[in-house]
């Protein structure tokens, strides 16, 4: 079990507890101290200073004594909330102390502001750990983090940007060369560097109890619980998704819920993905044994490919790449069963004809799927030339928007992203154009799409993309895992994430 100067396993967790109210801080430290022995107090998120007195007196009197508090007052000018000057915030800290902080941050503009070379005198707690923090980019660094101020810090925390992945592996980098080095990359692309770091050797990984108080930060619940950070080795399976987006994606959850209950040393990480050839030079950094490919690299992954199936290059799309022995790439499609099994037992496809509204990846997958079902495929796209390709691979024909509202299918397939979260108030047909009789939607998130509703206002039958998700995530995780899926606990995490969602998602 690695070590660092907040000691091991969980105390390397810190529970970040900010709040603007004294009583909601006492009841955020009370939870994060459920779960972690390592807490840091955002002072400056407190709304004034009598809050921030309450807090701490509060904390004195009835805080326990064993867990290490991280007294942080930071202010406006690196990156907090705190609208007081540095000797304020020093005065703030000092009270900490007074309640039993052993820890502060300090950030570097602070000691820039204060011109001495030396803290001792000041009455801070008896650990200092000098933070800097850059919310724009990652700076040039150092091959090797030298620790400064001649043993004035405990600690040095770097907290920067990430813009792309290599900044994230680049400040993991410092880490390795010492237990006194909180290493935090920012951003939704330096969250799988987030959730790394301490594998990388980082001292401590913040964690938000509640409000997330850093871009790119996992809450607690879910770094402990799902991501099982301070348990990550270089042993542990790196597996992953990639996308752009990539914050809708719930295969984190639907994969992860599988390893915790399989007990499989992996882990699965979202990887917000812009350049393809960019993230794939970054797989033996991360450690990537396998990734599951989203919109919109399912077709430009081919050319990266080492290997791919028949049936996947047959489709023209690669949802599911796994890392084999050199670093070879071997590409496989796992949307195909996704879709045959979500719509096995709801309507028969021999012999019926079936609309594809898109011609992405997912439609060539849904295309193909039904096509060898003995389903007819008529495809209707916005990219008429897209249309027509996918329709002459699977022997199908193409067909004009305006026939929507005019001749009759068994089946209509939306594979285009219209609806999907964050913007579920949309959809890409209209009530008129569902002249079928089943429905479905390939978006999952939200489980009820609002062209699902219009169709079931129809009195269309309805089948959600929730059903092809999980039946193509299984079929990965058992590829990679070489094993039994445990499919239950997968559906019912899956399924009770999006149902707790369905009322923030469905319009009032």
């Amino acid at each position: 079990m690695e070590r660092s100067v907040f000691g091991a396993g969980r105390a390397r967790i810190c529970a970040v507890v900010a709040t603007p109210r004294a009583k909601e801080f006492r009841n955020l430290l009370r939870r994060a101290l459920q779960e972690t022995t390592t807490v840091e107090l955002r002072l400056d998120w407190l709304a004034n200073d009598r809050e921030r007195h309450e807090a701490l007196e509060w904390l004195r009197k009835f805080a326990p004594r064993k867990a290490t508090f991280i007294a942080t007052c930071r202010r406006r000018r690196g990156g907090g909330e705190f609208a007081g000057g540095a000797a304020e915030e020093l005065f703030w800290l000092i009270r900490a102390k007074e309640a039993g902080c052993a820890w502060c941050d300090l950030e570097v503009e602070t000691m820039e502001e204060l011109r001495t070379d030396s803290l001792r005198g000041f009455g801070l707690p008896p650990k200092v750990m000098l933070s800097i923090h850059d919310f724009r980019r990652t700076p040039s660094l150092p091959a090797k983090l030298k620790m400064t101020g001649r043993g004035e810090f405990a600690a040095v925390k770097i907290a920067a940007m990430s813009r792309k992945l290599s900044d994230s592996t680049r400040l993991l980098r410092l880490a390795r060369d010492t237990d006194r080095v909180v290493a935090v990359p920012m951003g939704e692309v330096g969250l799988p560097g987030r959730i790394l770091a301490l594998r990388e050797g980082g001292a401590l990984v913040y964690a938000p109890v509640a409000a997330a108080t850093a871009p790119g930060q996992v809450g607690l619940q879910d770094l402990l619980k799902l991501y099982r950070a301070h348990e990550l080795t270089r042993q542990t399976g790196v597996y992953g998704v990639i996308g752009d987006p990539i914050e809708h994606s719930l295969s984190p959850l639907l994969q992860n819920i599988g390893y915790v209950s399989a007990k499989k040393d992996a882990v699965f990480l979202p990887f917000l993905v812009e350049e393809l050839g960019e993230f794939l030079k970054m797989l033996p950094e991360f450690g990537v044994k396998g990734f599951s490919v989203t919109l919109p690299h399912k077709q430009k992954i081919f050319r990266y490919l080492d290997e791919c199936e028949p049936l996947a290059e047959e489709i023209g799309a690669v949802n599911t790449v796994t890392v084999k022995k050199g670093g070879k790439l071997a590409g496989s499609n796992t949307d195909y069963v996704g879709v045959f099994r979500a719509l096995q037992g709801k309507i028969e496809l021999t012999g019926s004809r079936v609309v594809i509204f898109g011609a992405g990846g997912a439609a060539r997958a849904a295309a193909f799927a039904v096509t060898k079902a003995g389903a007819e495929v008529l495809v209707c796209a916005r990219r008429e030339k897209a249309a027509k390709e996918l329709a002459r691979a699977v022997g199908g024909g193409v067909l004009r928007r305006s026939a929507l509202r005019k001749e009759k299918f068994e089946a209509l397939l939306n594979a285009t992203p219209v609806g999907m979260y964050p913007h579920p108030a949309s959809s890409p047909l209209e009530a008129g154009e569902l002249r079928c009789s089943l429905v479905m939607d390939l978006i999952y998130r939200p489980l009820e799409t609002k062209l699902l509703r219009i169709a079931r206002a129809r009195g269309i039958k309805t089948v959600s993309g929730v059903e092809m998700f999980l039946a193509q995530g299984i079929a990965q995780w058992e590829l990679w895992m070489k094993s039994k899926a445990p499919e239950r606990a997968m559906r019912t995490a899956v399924l009770g994430k999006l149902r707790n969602e369905e009322t923030k998602f469905r319009p009032t």
